[in-house]
C-alpha cells in the first residue's frame, strides 16, 4: 500500500510538471560593479557582458542563468568587445594596449593577437560579407603629437599588415549588406579611407582615397563634385545601400555632403536651400532605397531641425516634417517601425516660434507618425485622445524605441493630451496595428521589451523601487505580474534581437550609495504554456491600412505577415525565426516614380524639371529647331514593384526641343553696376565669402557708412539693402574664423548677429555695453562658432570714475553669459589643432588687484576662470601668430621689454636673441608671421615718431631661439612694420630698409631701400630691376650696380588698407607694387606700378603712375585703377600683366578710395569704393563683372596636368642664385593657368600640385645659427667675443633625444625638406645625452664588418686613384689628361724611366692623402647608414604648406587691437616702462 501510494504521488508530480506554470523562472547573478556591454551572438542564447571594475569578460551560454569568466585572456585586460554585425560567430576584445582577442565561435575560444599601435577611437571596421577581412585603426601618442595607423587583415587576425598612416577613418566599401560596387573582387577588397592631407595635417586638407589593393598600388581620390576631387573630407559612413561622405572647407561650419552607391560616380546631396553643418545633422535609420537625414534649423543650445528624405540615388533631398525634436548631442526623435516599410515616427516642437526666438522656452513636444514613408502626417490616437510618447531623445533602454521584429506590435511611455509630459508622469501604451491606434497597458512608465514574435511582452516598471515584473500574452490588453525577492532599479531589459525567444535578460541595481549591489537576472517564460501554436492560431495581419482597413501600397506593393492572434492561448516557440512578409504588387501610382537623373523638383514641389541643359542622343539635334525623345523627368523608383499596366506610366519618353540642350551664352561683355550712398565715407566693409563647399553662389559684402548705417550685398555690390534699418551700428565684427557669421554692435547691449551670410539677422543682449577703453569688443573661438568673448564697460554711464572693462565668455551664442575677469584688458581663446586641452583655454591680460595703476598680470584659465594660472605678472601684450604664443614682457629693470613663447599653451621659454643684438630698453615688438614654423620678429630699435626701424629675427621651430635675419627695417608709428610675406609661395618676403640709420637716429628722414628674400630670411637682396621701363627706355641710372640701381617698393607702412597686399593666395607667383627705379624708394606719388610673375625674380613696369589692383579668378584676371585723381576707366589683364586692356564704367569720372573683390581672389566681380567729385559728394560703389567674358571652365586632369587638353601648366618657383628649381629642400609644382585659354577657373582649391622630389641640402637651405653672424663670403662666422649656444640644450627640451652635436654655425631653415648634400648642421662631431650613453653606443655603435669596409674601401679606392693617376700623368701636376692622340714620347713622357716610378709613388701619395678624408667620411656615413640619420636625430624638419593671414581692421570707434597679422607687442617709452 505504502509503494502504491508512492507510485500515486509521483504520478501527481509529473502531471504538475507538465501542466503551464503560473510564473517564470528566474536566476539572479551578482557582479562586483556595473556589467555593461551586454549583447546576444544573433540567432543564439550565447551572452558577454564585461565587468567594470576588473575590466574582465563574462559569457553565458543560456541567455543568463549561468556566467562564466573568459579564460582564454588575462584578467583586467578588457576594454571592450565589438561583436561583428555581419556574422553571428564572430566578436573582437580589445585592451588599452596592443594586445587584443578574436572569437570565431561566438566567444568560446580566443586567440591572441597584436598590433602595432592602441585602439584609437572608433578602432574596427568588418567586411559585410567576409567575416575574416577587419580594419583595426591604432593611435601613437609622442607627447601631443598623435598619429592614427589603420591595419587590416584579411585572415581573421592571424596576421596585421599596416594599411596607412595617417589616417582620420576607414572603412570597408562594402560595410553593408545592401552596398555593392558592382564587382565582386571589389566588393571583397576596396577600402575606403579619410586620411591628413598630402602636405598638411590639418583637416581642411583631408582627402578622401579609396583602394583595391590595400593602397600597395592602386590609389584613386575619386571625383566627388563637377569632375574634382574635393579637399577637407571629415568623415565617411556607410548607409544602407550608399557611402556618404561629409567635406567642410576653412572659415566655415557648412558641410557639402557626397552620395554615392558604387563609390564611382559621386553626388552632392542637395536640401533644397538648407544648409547642412559640422554637428548640425543626423543620419537617420534609412530604407533600402533612400537615406533620412534630419539637419537641425536651430542653435545647438535648444535644438529642433527638419527632417528629410532623399531621393534612391542620394542625392536630392525633399523635406518632409519642420521643427523635429533633437537634444544637443544630435539625437533626434525618429524611428521607423521595424520590418514594416513607410511606417514613421517623429516628436515635433509645437511652439517653434518661441523655442527659436528664446533658448530657454521649454519644448511642446507633440507625436506624429507617418503610414506613406512620410509623406503626410497624422496625430496618434488613445481613444479619442492625442498620443505623445517619448523617444529617442530621453532614451532609457537599450535597443529600438518603440518597435521589434515583432510584427505591429509597438510599445511607448507617454500621455494623452495636447503636449508630452514629464517622463515620469508617463504611462505605458501599447498598438498592436502598427501605430494606428493606442490603448493604456500599464499606469506608469516602464521598461518593456517583446518576446516570441509578439506573443508575449514584458515590462518592469522604471523608478528606483520595484520589485515588480509584469508580462502581457495577449498583445497588452491584460497582464499578470511576479515579484522578485529585493526592491530593484531596472536598468536594461532585453532579449535575443530578433525577439522570437521567450527567454529574457534584466540589468538592474540594489541599493544605493558604496552599497549598491549590481546583478543580472534571466527570465525565461518557456514553461509559462505547453501548447505551441496551430495554423489556426495565427491570422493575416496587413501591416498598413487605410481610414477603411484597406491595405495600402509602398513602393509599388502591400505587405503582410502571418502573426499569432493576440486572444490565441498558445506560443509560437519558433526560436531565432525571423517573421517573413508577403508582398502583392500593386497598381504604379504618383508615389512610385522619382525626378530622373539631371532633373529636380520645381520649387512647388509638383514636378520634375530640369537641373541644367538637357543631354541629346548622338547624331539627334542637327538644328536648334529639331526635336528629340528624350527623358520625361520621371523614373521609377529602383526597387519599386509596381504594375504599370492599369496605373501610371510618367517615365515613357516624351518630345523635347533641341534649344533645351544648350547654355545661355556668355554675352563677351564686361558690366557694371553702379551705387550711391548718402554719407561722407565708407567707414569699414567686410566680405562675408562664401565657402569654397558652401551652398549659394552669393557674394556678400557687409560695409558701414560714417552715418552709422549698415548695407548688404549679396550680389557683389549690384544691388545694396540696410541691414538693420533701425539702429546705428558703431562696429562691425565678422567672426574671426568662420566667415558666415557676423556681429553687429551697437552703443547699447544689443548685439546683432547674422550665422548664414546676412540672408536673415536676429540680436540678443549683451551682459554690458561695449566698454570705453577702446578694447577688442568680441573674441571668438577657433572651433565652436557659438562660443563668444565679450569685453564690455561697467559703471561707465556718464564719467563714471569706476569704469572698467569686464571680459565674459558665453557658449551659447549670445543667449546666456558668465563673467570671466573684472579690469581686463585683453581675453582671448588660445584653442588651437594639435594643442593639447586647450578646448576652453583662455589667455587674460587682468590689472593686478583689479587696480589699474597696478602692472597687467597674464593669467590662463581652462575652465572659465573658476581657477586659474598666473603666467607673468609685468606683461605689455600678448599675440598668438599659428602654433606660438609670444609675450611681451617688462624686464626686471623697467627699463626693457623681453619675449617668452609658449607653443602648448603651458609652458613659456625665454626667447633668446643673439649675444651681438642687444638692444638697450627694448621698447616694442612686432610678430610678423609665423606660418613657415617659425616666428618672424620686429624688434623696434628706433622708437621716437617718424624716426622708427628695428632689425627682424627669426625663431627656430619652437619660438624660443632668434637669430638677426636683417636689421634697420622700417616701420611706422602705429606698429606697421614694411614686412611682407608672398602669399601662397613658400619663403619669399619683402621688406624696406633704412639706409641711412645713423642720420635718422639724428633727426633726419629716412631714406629706405627694398630688399627681397626667397629662402625665409636667410638670405636677402636688392631686386634687379627691369631692363626697361613700358616706354622702352631704359633707366637713368648713373650706376647699375644693384647697391645703386634697384626696384623699390612702397610697402605696408603706407598702406590705407592693410588688406592690400602684393600678393595673392591664389595668384601664385604673381605681385603687383607701387615704386620706382633707383637708389632710394622715392615719394609714393612720383611711383609707378609693376608686376612680377614668377615669385619676385624678375618685375615689369606696369604703367606710369600710381594705380592700385586686384587679383580675380585666381589671378586670371587683373584689374587696375589710378589712385588719388578723378577717373571713369580701369585696366584689366587677362594675361597675368603681360598686356592690358581699357574699360570704361562710368560717365562720369569719380574719385576711387579702393578696390576689391572676394579675399580668396576667386570671384569675377570686382568693386570700386569711392565718391562723386562733384559738389554732391556722395559715396559710391562700383560692381565691375567680367563673368560675361567667358561661360567655359578651365579643364583640370590632375592626373595629367599638362596634357594638350589641358588649360592649365605646372609652374616651378626658385631660388634666383641656384640652377635648379630646388626651393626649401624640394621642387614644389603649383597649377597655372594657361595664358591665352578662353576660360574660367572653377575654383581649384589647392593651386600646390605636387612635390616633385626632395632635393640635397645646400647652404640656401640653412641660416646662422645663435650668436652666429653672415660673414662677407656667405659663410656663418661665431660672432668675436661670444660663444656658441650650449648645445646639450637639446637633450633637456626634447626628453626623446639621446644624440647632440657639436655647433657648426648653420642651423637648418625650419621649412626646409631637404636631406642628404650639405648637410651643415650635422658636419661635427656627435656625443651622447647624459644618462643616455648606453642607447647611444647600442644605436650609433659599428660593428666589425662595418670598420672593415669603413677602413679598406677607401684604401683600395685611394690605391686605384694612384694607378690611374700614374697611367694618365703627363707632367704637370694638377691636370689629368685623357688623351688627346699625340704621338712619341718626350723627355717627360710617362714612359721614361726616371719618370715613371717617381710619379707613381708620388701620385699614390697625394691619392691616399686625398683619400684620408674619404676614411673617415666613409665611416660616419656606414654609422649614419646604420641609424638612418637623414636630418639628425633631432632635427626638425618643415612641411611645404602655406596659409594666408586674415587681416582684422580697426574696429571704428571701439577697437584698435589687430589681433593678427603686424600684432604690436609693446610700445613704450623710456619713462612709461
Amino acid at each position: 500500500m505504502r509503494v502504491r501510494l508512492g507510485i500515486l504521488w509521483l504520478a501527481l508530480a509529473l502531471s504538475w510538471a507538465i501542466a503551464k506554470k503560473s510564473a517564470p523562472e528566474i536566476e539572479e547573478t551578482s557582479f562586483k560593479e556595473l556589467p555593461v556591454n551586454l549583447f546576444y551572438f544573433d540567432g543564439s542564447n550565447v551572452v558577454l557582458v564585461t565587468d567594470t571594475l576588473d575590466s574582465t569578460l563574462y559569457r553565458s551560454e543560456d541567455a543568463g542563468v549561468t556566467w562564466k569568466a573568459v579564460q582564454d585572456m588575462p584578467k583586467g585586460e578588457v576594454f571592450q568587445v565589438f561583436p561583428n554585425q555581419h556574422d553571428n560567430q564572430v566578436a573582437v576584445a580589445l585592451s588599452t594596449g596592443k594586445s587584443h582577442w578574436i572569437t570565431k565561435d561566438q566567444g568560446k575560444t580566443w586567440k591572441e593577437f597584436k598590433t602595432g599601435a592602441p585602439p584609437s577611437g572608433r578602432p574596427l571596421s568588418f567586411h559585410a560579407s567576409d567575416p575574416d577581412r577587419i580594419l583595426f585603426v591604432g593611435e601613437e601618442c609622442s607627447g601631443f603629437d598623435c598619429t592614427e595607423r589603420t591595419y587590416y587583415t584579411t585572415d581573421g587576425f592571424k596576421t596585421i599588415d599596416l594599411l596607412l598612416d595617417n589616417t582620420v577613418s576607414c572603412m570597408w566599401a562594402k560595410s553593408t549588406d545592401l552596398f555593392t560596387t558592382g564587382d565582386k573582387k571589389q566588393d571583397l577588397n576596396q577600402v575606403v579611407c579619410v586620411v591628413e592631407g598630402k602636405y598638411s595635417p590639418w583637416s581642411k586638407d583631408y582627402r578622401l582615397l579609396i583602394s583595391d589593393d590595400y593602397f600597395e598600388r592602386a590609389l584613386v581620390e575619386p571625383e566627388l563634385a563637377d569632375g574634382r576631387t574635393v579637399p577637407g573630407v571629415i568623415s565617411i559612413a556607410a548607409v544602407k545601400g550608399y557611402i556618404v561622405a561629409a567635406a567642410k572647407s576653412e572659415g566655415t561650419t557648412e558641410l557639402a555632403m557626397y552620395v554615392t552607391d558604387d563609390t564611382i560616380t559621386w553626388h552632392r546631396a542637395e536640401f533644397g536651400g538648407h544648409k547642412l553643418e559640422e554637428d548640425a545633422y543626423t543620419i537617420l535609420e534609412s530604407t533600402n532605397y533612400s537615406i533620412q537625414v534630419d539637419v537641425m534649423t536651430t542653435k545647438p543650445t535648444n535644438p529642433m531641425g527638419v527632417l528629410f528624405t532623399s531621393n534612391s540615388n542620394g542625392t536630392y533631398f525633399t523635406k518632409n516634417i519642420e521643427h523635429t525634436n533633437r537634444n544637443f548631442q544630435g539625437y533626434v526623435d525618429f524611428e521607423k517601425i521595424q520590418n514594416i516599410q513607410g511606417i514613421v515616427m517623429v516628436n515635433t516642437v509645437a511652439n517653434w516660434e518661441k523655442v527659436e526666438s528664446d533658448w530657454m522656452a521649454t519644448k511642446m513636444v507633440q507625436t506624429r507618425i507617418s503610414f506613406d514613408d512620410g509623406r503626410t502626417w497624422q496625430p496618434m490616437r488613445a481613444g479619442k485622445k492625442n498620443l505623445h510618447l517619448h523617444s529617442v531623445t530621453e532614451q532609457r533602454n537599450s535597443g529600438r524605441i518603440f518597435s521589434s521584429p515583432a510584427p505591429g506590435i509597438v510599445l511607448g511611455v507617454g500621455n494623452t493630451g495636447d503636449y508630452l509630459k514629464e517622463y515620469q508622469e508617463g504611462d505605458l501604451y501599447v498598438s498592436d496595428d502598427a501605430g494606428l491606434t493606442w490603448t493604456k497597458a500599464l499606469d506608469g512608465p516602464h521598461l518593456y521589451e517583446f518576446g516570441d514574435q509578439g506573443a508575449i511582452l514584458v515590462a518592469v516598471e522604471d523608478n528606483p523601487d520595484t520589485r515588480e515584473i509584469k508580462w502581457s500574452i495577449n498583445h497588452g490588453k491584460d497582464w499578470d505580474s511576479f515579484k522578485v525577492k529585493d526592491k530593484i532599479r531596472a536598468l536594461e531589459l532585453t532579449t535575443v534581437p530578433d525577439s522570437t525567444s521567450l527567454k529574457f535578460i534584466l540589468k538592474a541595481a540594489k541599493g544605493g550609495g558604496s552599497k549598491t549591489e549590481w546583478s543580472i537576472y534571466s527570465i525565461d517564460f518557456d514553461g509559462l504554456h505547453a501548447s505551441k501554436c496551430k495554423t489556426s492560431d495565427f491570422e493575416k495581419w496587413n501591416a498598413r491600412v487605410d481610414e477603411d482597413g484597406e491595405p495600402t501600397c509602398i513602393m509599388g506593393h502591400k505587405q503582410s505577415f502571418r502573426r499569432r492572434k493576440a486572444n490565441a492561448d498558445c506560443f509560437v516557440d519558433e526560436e531565432f525565426k525571423d517573421p517573413i512578409p508577403n508582398f502583392e504588387d500593386c497598381k504604379c501610382t504618383d508615389a512610385d516614380y522619382e525626378c530622373d537623373y539631371n532633373f529636380i523638383k520645381s520649387e512647388d514641389g509638383k514636378q520634375c524639371v530640369p537641373a541644367g541643359a538637357l543631354q541629346a542622343p548622338e547624331g539627334e539635334c542637327k538644328s536648334p529647331e529639331d526635336t528629340f525623345k528624350g527623358s520625361s523627368g520621371y523614373r521609377l523608383i529602383p526597387g519599386n514593384t509596381c504594375i504599370k499596366k492599369g496605373g501610371k506610366t510618367k517615365d515613357d519618353p516624351v518630345e523635347r526641343p533641341c534649344k533645351a540642350t544648350t547654355k545661355p551664352i556668355a554675352s563677351g561683355k564686361i558690366a557694371s553696376e553702379i551705387t550711391s550712398f548718402h554719407a561722407s565715407a565708407f567707414k569699414e566693409y567686410y566680405y562675408l565669402e562664401r565657402a569654397n563647399l558652401a551652398e549659394g553662389d552669393d557674394e556678400t559684402i557687409i560695409m558701414r557708412t560714417d552715418r552709422r548705417e549698415t548695407y548688404i550685398t549679396h550680389d557683389h555690390g549690384k544691388s545694396w539693402a540696410e541691414a538693420v534699418p533701425d539702429d546705428e551700428i558703431v562696429a562691425i565684427y565678422p567672426h574671426q574664423y568662420f566667415n558666415h557669421i557676423v556681429y553687429l554692435v551697437t552703443g547699447s547691449k544689443k548685439v546683432y548677429y547674422s550665422q548664414n551670410r546676412g540672408k536673415s539677422i536676429h540680436s540678443f543682449d549683451a551682459p554690458e555695453a561695449p566698454n570705453q577703453d577702446r578694447l577688442q569688443i568680441l573674441g571668438f573661438h577657433p572651433k565652436e562658432k557659438d562660443w563668444l568673448l565679450w569685453t564690455g564697460g561697467k559703471d561707465c554711464s556718464g564719467f563714471g570714475a569706476d569704469c572698467h572693462s569686464v571680459a565674459h565668455v558665453s557658449t551659447k551664442g549670445g543667449d546666456e553669459w558668465k563673467t570671466l575677469l573684472r579690469f581686463v584688458r585683453k581675453c582671448q581663446f588660445i584653442t588651437r589643432e594639435g594643442r593639447k586641452d586647450s578646448e576652453q583655454l583662455i589667455y587674460c591680460e587682468q590689472f593686478e588687484n583689479e587696480d589699474p595703476e597696478r602692472p597687467l598680470q597674464l593669467l590662463s584659465s581652462s575652465d572659465w576662470f573658476e581657477h586659474k594660472t598666473t603666467h607673468f605678472n609685468n606683461v605689455i601684450n600678448f599675440a598668438t601668430m599659428s602654433e606660438f604664443i609670444v609675450v611681451a614682457i617688462k624686464d626686471e629693470d623697467q627699463k626693457s621689454l623681453r619675449v617668452d613663447t609658449s607653443i602648448d599653451g603651458s609652458t613659456f621659454a625665454n626667447a633668446k636673441f643673439p649675444k651681438n643684438f642687444q638692444v638697450p630698453h627694448q621698447q616694442a615688438y612686432t610678430v610678423l608671421e609665423s606660418s613657415t614654423h617659425a616666428i618672424f620678429l620686429h624688434v623696434t630699435v628706433n622708437g621716437r615718431a617718424e624716426q622708427e626701424y628695428g632689425s627682424i629675427v627669426k625663431s627656430n621651430s619652437n619660438g624660443t631661439s632668434y637669430v638677426l635675419s636683417i636689421s634697420d627695417v622700417n616701420r611706422n608709428t602705429p606698429g606697421y612694420v614694411d614686412f611682407e610675406k608672398m602669399q601662397g609661395l613658400e619663403g619669399v618676403a619683402v621688406v624696406n630698409i633704412v639706409a641711412n640709420v645713423g642720420e635718422a637716429d639724428s633727426g633726419s628722414g629716412k631714406k629706405l631701400k627694398t630688399m627681397i628674400t626667397h629662402n625665409d630670411g636667410a638670405e636677402w637682396g636688392f631686386i634687379a630691376p627691369p631692363e626697361k621701363d613700358t616706354d622702352g627706355k631704359p633707366y637713368g641710372c648713373d650706376d647699375h650696380a644693384l647697391e645703386k640701381c634697384s626696384l623699390h617698393l612702397h610697402g605696408y607702412t603706407e598702406r590705407k588698407d592693410p588688406r592690400d597686399t602684393f600678393s595673392s593666395p591664389s595668384a601664385v607667383g604673381l605681385m603687383m607694387g607701387v615704386g620706382n627705379v633707383g637708389e632710394y624708394l622715392g615719394r609714393y606719388k612720383e611711383g609707378n606700378t609693376f608686376v612680377t610673375r614668377d615669385g619676385g625674380v624678375t618685375w615689369h613696369e606696369v604703367f606710369k603712375g600710381t594705380y592700385m589692383w586686384e587679383y580675380g579668378d585666381q589671378g586670371s584676371i587683373i584689374v587696375i585703377v589710378e589712385e588719388g585723381t578723378p577717373v571713369q576707366v580701369v585696366f584689366y589683364s587677362l594675361d597675368e600683366g603681360a598686356t592690358w586692356t581699357e574699360y570704361q564704367f562710368s560717365d562720369t569720372k569719380l574719385i576711387i578710395d579702393d578696390i576689391s573683390t572676394v579675399p580668396s581672389d576667386t570671384s569675377r566681380n570686382f568693386l570700386l569704393w569711392g565718391k562723386g567729385s562733384g559738389s554732391k559728394g556722395d559715396i559710391v560703389t562700383v560692381n565691375i563683372d567680367f563673368s560675361g567674358l567667358t561661360d567655359k571652365k578651365c579643364n583640370l586632369n590632375k592626373e595629367h596636368p599638362e596634357a594638350d587638353d589641358s588649360d592649365y601648366y605646372l609652374w616651378e618657383p626658385k631660388h634666383p642664385l641656384q640652377d635648379s628649381n630646388c626651393l626649401f629642400g624640394h621642387v614644389a609644382q603649383y597649377y597655372r593657368k594657361k595664358t591665352d585659354r578662353q576660360c574660367y577657373n572653377d575654383h581649384i582649391p589647392e593651386q600646390l600640385h605636387d612635390i616633385a622630389k626632395d632635393c640635397s641640402c645646400t647652404r640656401q637651405d640653412f641660416e646662422c645659427d645663435y650668436n652666429y653672424q653672415r660673414a662677407n663670403d656667405g659663410s656663418c662666422q661665431l660672432v668675436e667675443g661670444l660663444s656658441p649656444a650650449d648645445p646639450t640644450e637639446v637633450c633637456k627640451n626634447k626628453p626623446d633625444v639621446f644624440e647632440y652635436y657639436d655647433p657648426t654655425g648653420y642651423r637648418r631653415i625650419p621649412l626646409t625638406t631637404c636631406h642628404g648634400g650639405k648637410e651643415m648642421d650635422y658636419t661635427s662631431q656627435s656625443h651622447p645625452c647624459p644618462g643616455r650613453e648606453d642607447e647611444y653606443q647600442r644605436k650609433k655603435g659599428i660593428g666589425g664588418w662595418g670598420v672593415f669596409f669603413a677602413i679598406t674601401i677607401p684604401i683600395a679606392a685611394a690605391t686605384g686613384a694612384g694607378y690611374w693617376v700614374w697611367r694618365n700623368w703627363d707632367g704637370k701636376f694638377g691636370r689629368i689628361r685623357l688623351g688627346d692622340g699625340t704621338m712619341g714620347g718626350g723627355f717627360f713622357d710617362s714612359d721614361r724611366l726616371w719618370i715613371k716610378y717617381p710619379v707613381a709613388a708620388v701620385s699614390g701619395l697625394i691619392a691616399v692623402v686625398a683619400a684620408l678624408p674619404m676614411v673617415i667620411g666613409s665611416i660616419w656615413r656606414a654609422v649614419s647608414s646604420r641609424l638612418g640619420r637623414s636630418r639628425g636625430s633631432y632635427g626638425s624638419s618643415g612641411r611645404p604648406y602655406t596659409s594666408r593671414s586674415s587681416f582684422q581692421r580697426g574696429r571704428g570707434e571701439y577697437a584698435v587691437v589687430d589681433p593678427d597679422e603686424g600684432e604690436l607687442l609693446g610700445d613704450e617709452s623710456d619713462e612709461e616702462v
